[in-house]
């Protein structure tokens, strides 16, 4: 009873409490990415340690809220191999690694920012929506999660040699650039290994974006076919009336209400 009580608000965004925990969680989600993103700026030595120890406490109710899922859930393997359970795991993944190498571990947390699938795929937070705009929401979190994932491996691996990348805005900024294909070529990854994250980065867009549109253009084209087929007029004779113009979708005559 207890197992399912807590899955159930660990998922839910219908109920006021479900609502407070998965929007806590967001929030902290939204938190240690700002960490991250402050962290490539010049900053006091204070403020830094501030913002570590508050990376250290996301990492640990990360890590709390994982291993409560994984009790909660009924077929624990099929919940370990599942796509939520991924995405968690690569957040807090650095709480088990702390003693390999450190440029590792922060690279791995940029990576984060993807548990907001989660929030984005609930039903609930669409319950008010139409599909069209819960399926361009989704378009619009993948675009923001490539480029803020991929900018941030990229700062990872090219600051320390290349200092073309001087922040997060400059590898941002060659991000947005790349995948647009404008490529000013200004700011440009020097070791192979930034060359490697760019073209994965370009081959994730390709292989993602044009998905999530295709599914909208299908919407909007269904929606659009609807709309003609109601809009169309039936030209059949009231056989009480006389009236010979309904509607598409009519099946009893507007006037006197007989069957048509």
């Amino acid at each position: 009873m207890l197992k399912q009580k807590i899955s159930f608000y660990l998922d839910d965004l219908a109920t006021p409490i479900g609502k407070l925990i998965n929007i806590a969680i967001a929030l902290l989600v939204l938190a240690s990415a700002t960490s991250f993103v402050a962290q490539t700026y010049p900053i006091r030595e204070i403020t830094r340690q501030s913002l570590n120890l508050l990376d250290d406490i996301i990492l640990g109710i990360f890590v709390f809220e994982y291993f409560l899922r994984l009790w909660c859930a009924e077929e624990k393997l099929k919940y370990l191999l599942s796509l939520y359970a991924i995405v968690d795991l690569l957040a807090i993944l650095p709480f088990f690694l702390g003693a390999i190498d450190v440029t590792f571990i922060r690279l791995l947390r940029w990576f984060r920012i993807l548990r907001l699938i989660r929030l984005l795929e609930s039903r609930s937070l669409f319950a008010n929506k139409t599909e069209d705009i819960a399926i361009l929401l989704r378009i619009l979190f993948t675009l923001f999660a490539i480029v803020f994932v991929f900018s941030g491996l990229i700062y990872q691996i090219e600051h320390p040699t290349n200092p073309k990348f001087h922040n997060f805005l400059d590898a941002f900024y060659f991000s947005i650039f790349t995948m647009t294909t404008v490529g000013y070529s200004d700011v440009m990854p020097k070791s192979d290994a930034g060359k490697l994250t760019t073209v994965l980065m370009v081959l994730t867009g390709i292989a993602l974006i044009p998905v999530q549109l295709g599914e909208l253009f299908k919407r909007l084209i269904k929606t659009a076919n609807q709309s003609d087929r109601l809009g169309e007029k039936k030209d059949i004779t009231c056989s009480s009336c006389g009236l010979s113009c309904h509607d598409g979708d009519a099946q009893f005559c507007k006037v006197c209400g007989t069957k048509i």
